[in-house]
């Protein structure tokens, strides 16, 4: 009996054959795996298992709901060179997490208090989902704005921002339960919703995000007891509620009767950002943030603005599921809050996302490609030419050495995701980005039928 693995070095070896005489092109689709099966006289199961194989071994890329299209393997495209963009490995368009430069020499000194033994002793014992008063105070500081800041008892705090969501989803909904969630949202909070055997709802935007009437219509019909949404420089989308959109959501959730988790992880971007929905509907939002993103990935600590009536039950949740904050990393981060440390990182990295976020507009936007999202966010998100494929062009990028996000990472329902890609900028040495960005502007312009996957 023929083994799944030699069929596939067989289909492999034929597929590479036929791109080289140009009997099939980059980015083609290729039959259905059940049409493969019948010509070669295998079980289908067989031949699905051929289909993943080559999607495994990077020949093929599958679309969900679309089919396997071919990709061109190590075909290089005429005309445009293979830059080596970073020599020590893939330039990082995908995960967003930045450290920059001399940053730890502003937070070093904030270290100090802990060599105090007293000081220590009290960082070293079980956390609380409560936190320290003093770290209390200075997160409320910290997510002040524009006149409102959240009252310090009503902070409870977690290992980290995906943790806070999850006890938020696990206190407020049950297995089964709906959740409803913008069309286009963070891909984690989708995964944690699903674990937790949640159904996530998909629900209309538009240029000002979540859309009321369209939250009205989706409770209509299927009633959910939970919305979660991003208020601010939207991820992937960018894009960012005004005062009105705010208000009128605000208006909603009451007129449904319903709670919302409001995502403000990406908010210190935009410090002249309007209040958040939390400031509108406070005894209806629960709003999550973390300080990954404001400091480093190595110090994860999330934490979350609970309304007085469900606090008692998001700190059980937090307990209940392990996911308080350690006392030690508290103590660490209430430091730096308190000497400004913090605030002073959270300035330069403002700085920092704008730039490059204007090198992106300047090297794509300047070529005519289609670009969306904040200036002063850390990712933006690009519409490809018509020629391209959202998995197709991530291929490309791929074997370019540089990793960017498909929009069906972000989408709720799978096969309903538009050709665009998500680039994330916080993560790359400066020195690579510029030369990552010229080679996927050449990329998108270029086609895959020229060959340019190689």
């Amino acid at each position: 009996m023929t083994d799944f693995r030699d069929l596939a070095d067989g289909l492999i070896a034929e597929l590479t054959a036929d791109l080289a005489a140009g009997r099939r092109r980059p980015g083609e689709r290729l039959s259905p795996s059940r049409d493969y099966a019948h010509a070669r006289g295998i079980a289908p199961s067989t031949a699905s298992r051929v289909y993943a194989e080559l999607v495994r071994r990077g020949v093929a890329v599958g679309e969900v709901g679309r089919g396997t299209f071919l990709r061109a393997g190590a075909m290089s495209l005429p005309g445009l060179p293979a830059r080596e963009v970073e020599p020590d490995g893939v330039v990082d368009l995908e995960v967003n997490f930045s450290v920059l430069a001399g940053q730890e020499a502003l937070l070093a000194p904030g270290l100090a208090r802990l060599a105090d033994p007293a000081a220590l002793h009290e960082a070293l014992q079980r956390g609380e989902a409560r936190g320290t008063q003093a770290a209390r105070r200075a997160v409320a500081g910290l997510l002040a704005r524009d006149g409102w800041a959240p009252e310090a008892e009503s902070l409870l705090f977690a290992g980290r921002g995906q943790q806070a969501l999850a006890a938020t989803f696990a206190a407020l909904l049950r297995p089964g339960d709906r959740l409803g969630m913008e069309a286009m949202t963070y891909p984690l909070a989708k995964g944690i919703a699903l674990r937790l055997g949640l159904l996530p709802q998909p629900i209309a935007m538009d240029e000002q995000g979540l859309r009321p009437d369209a939250v009205l219509a989706a409770h209509r019909a299927h009633p959910f007891p939970l919305l979660y949404l991003q208020s601010e420089l939207h991820n992937p989308l960018g894009h960012g509620m005004p005062p009105a959109r705010r208000a009128e959501l605000a208006a909603v959730l009451r007129q449904l009767d319903i709670l919302a988790v409001e995502d403000a992880v990406y908010g210190f971007l935009a410090p002249d950002a309007p209040p958040p929905l939390a400031a509108h509907a406070p005894e209806r939002v629960v709003l999550v943030d973390s300080l990954s993103k404001r400091v480093a990935p190595g110090l994860t600590l999330g934490f979350l603005v609970a309304p007085p009536a469900l606090r008692h039950r998001l700190a059980a949740s937090l307990r209940l599921g392990g996911w308080t904050a350690g006392s030690f990393v508290l103590a660490v981060a209430t430091a730096w809050m308190e000497d400004g440390s913090i605030h002073e990182l959270q300035r330069r990295k403002q700085a920092d996302a704008a730039a490059r976020n204007a090198l992106v507009r300047q090297v794509l936007g300047g070529a005519g490609l289609a670009l969306q999202g904040d200036p002063r966010a850390y990712h933006l998100w690009l519409t490809l030419p018509g020629h391209w494929r959202a998995e197709t062009f991530v291929a490309a990028a791929a074997r370019r050495r540089i990793a960017v996000s498909p929009a069906a990472e972000f989408a709720v329902v799978p096969g309903h995701a538009p050709d665009a890609v998500r680039l994330a900028l916080a993560s790359p040495a400066e020195a690579a980005l510029r030369p990552a960005l010229e080679l996927l502007r050449d990329l998108a312009l270029a086609g895959p039928e020229t060959g340019a996957i190689g």
